[in-house]
């Protein structure tokens, strides 16, 4: 199934972050938070200003970004939890090469 957001809205899918910490301890599930980072899935057509003209997002999919810990709505869509959120809650694009090479 394919989902498209509305207006100034993203789907994300959380990045997970590795299991160890730089000491080699694994964490485990219930002790984890969960991730602030994911990579854009869709986004929405953007936002109407004043004047009723179509503002296009910043964000494209495949970018990789930084949200709030609440930011959100979770989703489950073709059994991937997802992610549905404003534009105004993404705090940033992670660029360059560190950050594709985590999300590989």
């Amino acid at each position: 199934m394919k989902f498209r957001p509305l207006h100034d809205r993203v789907v994300v899918r959380r990045i997970e972050e590795n299991e160890r910490t730089a000491g080699g301890i694994i964490i485990p599930d219930t002790a984890k938070e969960k991730p602030m980072q994911g990579e854009v899935v869709a986004v929405g057509p953007g936002a109407r200003n004043d004047k009723g003209e179509l503002v296009a997002l910043d964000l494209k999919e495949g970018d990789r970004i930084i949200f709030g810990k609440w930011s959100g709505t979770e989703v489950k869509i073709d059994g991937e939890d997802l992610l549905i959120m404003k534009e105004s809650d993404i705090m940033g694009v992670l660029e360059g090469k560190a950050a594709s090479k985590k999300a590989a």
